[in-house]
């Protein structure tokens, strides 16, 4: 899943979308230990490169209170800035699903823990067994799982959710991400088996962490054609009242089926999770002051240090945090659609992030709140550094036919910063450079290609990022650019970025601990073509296609970490974004006095997805 300009859109990630997770991304990863070591047995959780935290039969994770009470509402704005949701699918390409839903109603077979940032236990699944050779996992449901219509959770609803995700009238994304899935094989009336076409320790993890709906969902129509029949799932909470278009309300199912179960205990506490929908940011912003919601995480370092000051603040009614975790660091750029044919010259690319301030900004706007992205793996283990070392090249070498020899024998290149001899004039000057042997040159005007075409830019957005466009549209102005700032609402974007019809578009990728499913639909040759798919840049590389497979069957951490400083490496190589910015900490506001949490604090998470599952409500609070 991917977010942009503060926004997410849910069904581009399949796993259950705790915002962010990404905002971190949330892969329930999988690959036990007994599968490291060639043995098949069942197990009650699931380890992607080692040892389970917790032993079978654990009574709850050690970051809840099991004490904690029932009872209690809580409001929050979603990350998002969708202005209205008309359907109940979040699975399908066309329409907007409301916040939360997916969350909060739909459970998958394995349950993440924000202390094991590659391990899940057993959820809808009581165990989990993984073939020797890696080529299939089967998991056994638990004979007490129930849909909130109180019908039995079967091996067939499984099956029936796969295909309706990896069929037509779904997201196409889904098909990408499970395309290694060569089966889906009903054993018995609580045993499924997933075969795949590629041994991989991910893969587990990935159908692991698939949503379960019933097969009397949507039974009989189209899957695009299930757009207002409420969802037969297996979650915590049920749609309840709500303004259509404005704010949803659920509904903490008393009847849940697992509440006591060890991987929920001391969950979902609050009987009523509302989420409400304002139009501007302004209008939310003086809505949180005056009361008529709980909790909001803002992500503009401008707002934070002018805006969430006053008399409330300083008197404890509200509090203001910025949160700390172990996450990886979230990715942010200008990503450069080179399907246009003005990007498609690596040099192009390289130039227009020459034309970018970073520095000043930061200074300026940002209250030198932010660090810069170096990469797609930006601050963690997984960014490429200087030269490839011996390890790296193993995995390049065998590609260095299709592969621009500077990625063997020049350092990884680095956001260009101002702070250089020369500044934002000398950056200029080497873009002038780049341009021209591209065959871009100024000309009555403007910079022109040999035919005299003008060279132009749109930059789409959703609103709220003109002030720091604009800098970078004046430089671009220096070199002859016409830069434009397109703003328009939720859906035209999301329809524009369905068909690709946009030149430059801000995303922001949530940190992965252990990335690798994700990354075909990402960057892969395949989904370039796909619509509605995250490719948005348009990469069509067979060398990109070769070591994104080599991540996915990574064996150990160190391999994963190897090969993915090769894929980002390869890829900040070929210029396809403008590397933009991060922040180290999330910054959330709330209500004082209103909530109680457990003392033992997450590792890996992002703040809505802690709030929601762990929190309570204070006056009720033992």
């Amino acid at each position: 899943m991917f977010l942009f300009n503060g926004w997410h859109r849910q069904w581009r990630n399949p796993t259950p979308f705790f915002p962010s997770v990404f905002y971190a991304r949330w892969l329930l990863c999988c690959g036990v230990v007994f599968g490291s070591i060639g043995l098949s047995h069942a197990a009650h959780g699931y380890a992607q490169f080692g040892d389970m935290k917790y032993a079978p039969g654990f009574s709850h994770f050690e970051w809840v209170n099991p004490q904690a009470p029932k009872g209690g509402d809580f409001s929050l704005v979603p990350p998002s800035r969708s202005t209205n949701f008309d359907k109940f699918n979040p699975f399908t390409l066309k329409g907007t699903a409301p916040p939360g839903l997916h969350a909060l109603v739909f459970e998958t077979l394995l349950a993440s823990t924000v202390d094991e940032p590659t391990t899940a236990y057993g959820l809808l699944a009581e165990d989990i067994e993984v073939a020797p050779d890696h080529r299939s996992v089967r998991f056994r449901l638990r004979p007490e799982a129930r849909f909130q219509d109180a019908s039995p959770v079967l091996a067939e609803d499984v099956k029936y959710s796969f295909d309706r995700l990896t069929g037509p009238g779904a997201s196409p994304s889904y098909r990408q991400l499970f395309s290694d899935v060569s089966a889906v094989v009903v054993l018995d009336r609580l045993s499924v088996r997933f075969d795949f076409k590629t041994p991989g320790l991910e893969l587990p993890l990935l159908v692991g962490s698939m949503p379960i709906f019933s097969h009397r969902w949507g039974e009989g129509k189209a899957f695009d054609k299930v757009v207002m029949d409420r969802p037969i799932a297996s979650g915590p909470y049920r749609i309840g009242r709500m303004n259509f278009g404005r704010d949803i309300t659920y509904e903490r199912d008393p009847h849940y089926w697992a509440q006591q179960l060890n991987v929920r205990q001391g969950m979902f506490n609050f009987d009523h999770v509302t989420y409400k929908i304002y139009k501007d940011t302004t209008a939310q912003t003086e809505a949180f002051k005056a009361g008529e919601f709980d909790y909001i995480q803002v992500f503009r370092a401008r707002e934070w240090a002018r805006t969430y000051v006053g008399k409330l603040f300083s008197q404890g009614k509200l509090i203001k945090k910025e949160l700390t975790s172990k996450n990886a660091s979230d990715f942010q750029g200008y990503l450069i659609n080179t399907r246009r044919p003005q990007f498609r010259d690596v040099r192009v690319r390289q130039a227009l992030g020459l034309a970018m301030d970073f520095e000043w900004m930061n200074r300026q706007l940002f209250y030198g709140a932010y660090s810069r992205v170096q990469g797609y793996f930006s601050a963690n283990d997984f960014q490429a550094k200087a030269l490839p070392v011996a390890e790296e090249l193993a995995v390049l070498e065998p590609l260095r036919q299709q592969l621009n020899p500077a990625v063997f024998d020049q350092p990884v290149p680095m956001a260009p910063s101002t702070v250089e001899a020369g500044g934002l004039r000398a950056h200029l000057l080497r873009a002038k450079t780049l341009l021209a042997e591209a065959g871009w040159t100024y000309q009555q005007g403007a910079l022109r290609n040999a035919q005299g075409i003008a060279f132009t830019i749109e930059y789409l957005d959703g609103g709220g990022s003109e002030a720091v466009f604009a800098p970078f549209r004046e430089a671009l102005k220096k070199l002859g650019i016409e830069a434009t700032y397109r703003r328009a609402d939720f859906a035209l974007i999301q329809k524009r970025l369905d068909n690709f019809d946009f030149d430059l578009f801000t995303a922001r990728f949530p940190g992965e601990e252990a990335p690798g499913g994700d990354l075909s639909d990402r960057f892969g040759s395949k989904s370039a073509g796909i619509e509605g798919s995250s490719n948005l840049i348009g990469i069509r590389d067979p060398s990109v296609d070769a070591l994104i497979q080599q991540v996915q069957l990574a064996r150990t951490r160190p391999q994963l970490v190897t090969r993915l400083r090769a894929l980002d490496r390869v890829l900040r190589h070929g210029y396809y974004m403008i590397p933009q910015y991060y922040s180290a900490v999330f910054r959330v506001a709330y209500r004082a006095h209103q909530f109680a949490m457990p003392s033992v604090a997450p590792s890996y998470y992002t703040p809505e997805d802690w709030i929601i599952r762990t929190w309570w409500t204070q006056k009720e609070a033992p």
